[in-house]
């Protein structure tokens, strides 16, 4: 019988859907594997040559010969950090300027890898980068939230092959960031703890539904996980943003990471999946009801008109086979660790 649980951090009631939930091994992916893309293409604006193509580039790690990963602004950019700031209100109508900051990470100078073959120190610069890039667009005073995301294949949202990812700022709080703080207040104020460290520790003490943990990082798929496969990367210690962790960390989180991915690419046969950096927005930074964190959902179930109707999500992968699966998951020697 189908069972409903309650996801405490987003306040979402999630059907554990036990009469129609597939094996693990079901929700592998059939399409070939991206490994067959060609090292190289003329065409990418992203690959090695295409440098000087007039984007603007914010960041880079490497030499101008020699490049590890850089950030440049988006070519068709979301927001704008040169748009003017203005607040207009007409009636019930609100209208704001699209000011903000939409960048490009190119994660790597090859155009047919993706994260869960990169080596171990690959995945750290990456990461380096967002942070170093965090800390530079929170110095702008109309951003509130940063967001970073990566698309990965074409049901997640990319539009080009080669490995990337996105920095999103905007001058406004998002309602769901909103949510997901009210949340946090009021456990906060009817018990006195985080609850992202409480959903850690409970997390840790079943062990169920741990996939992976290292020195600095637990990755786990929630109890009332939204979707299939739906895995959460939390940091062990308390802290309310991205930019606050430290040099021992990030480099663990590179290897944590990787690790995760590496066992949905194996496991799953290389899913199309989004992963977001979940960090409090700018105003919210330093508080102690509030925990940074990794959301990664792979793409491998559809919403549909019972999701879209209700905002409701069944789940049709339990959480404690599906993390089974994945620890189960042996990574293959020769994939860069």
């Amino acid at each position: 019988m189908s069972e409903l649980r309650q996801n405490l951090i987003t306040r979402d009631w999630v059907i554990i859907a036990t009469d129609r939930a597939k094996r693990p091994d079901q929700f592998a992916n059939p399409k070939k594997s991206i490994a067959q893309l060609p090292p190289h293409r003329a065409d990418c604006p992203f690959c090695v040559g295409n440098e000087e193509d007039g984007t603007l580039e914010t960041c880079r790690l490497g030499d101008r010969t020699g490049w590890k990963v850089r950030a440049i602004c988006n070519k068709y950019p979301a927001l704008s950090p040169t748009a003017e700031w203005m607040r207009i209100s007409s009636g019930i109508h609100r209208t704001m300027s699209g000011i903000g900051v939409h960048e490009v990470i190119v994660e790597h100078p090859r155009h047919d890898l993706t994260t869960a073959l990169l080596t171990v120190a690959e995945v750290t610069d990456i990461l380096l980068v967002y942070r170093q890039r965090y800390l530079e667009i929170r110095k702008s005073p109309h951003i509130e939230t940063i967001i970073i995301f990566k698309n990965h294949g074409e049901s997640a949202g990319t539009s080009l092959e080669h490995p990337h990812s996105q920095i999103a700022a905007t001058p406004v709080v998002p309602n769901q960031f909103r949510s997901r703080i009210d949340a946090a207040i009021r456990y906060f104020d009817d018990t006195g703890e985080c609850l992202f460290c409480r959903t850690l520790e409970d997390e840790l003490a079943s062990g169920e539904r741990v996939i992976f943990e290292s020195k600095h990082f637990v990755a786990f798929i929630p109890y009332a996980a939204l979707s299939p496969f739906h895995i959460w990367v939390f940091p062990r210690r308390h802290s309310s943003s991205f930019d606050e962790i430290t040099d021992a960390e990030i480099a663990d989180l590179g290897y944590t990471l990787k690790t995760v991915l590496a066992k949905l690419y194996y496991g799953l046969n290389n899913p199309d999946y989004n992963y977001n950096i979940r960090s409090a927005p700018i105003a919210e930074q330093g508080t102690k009801y509030f925990h940074w964190y990794i959301a990664i959902i792979a793409r491998v179930s559809k919403q549909a008109g019972f999701e879209l109707g209700s905002g409701m999500f069944i789940n049709t992968g339990l959480p404690e086979e599906s993390a089974q699966f994945l620890r189960s998951i042996v990574i293959p020697s020769d994939c860069n660790f």
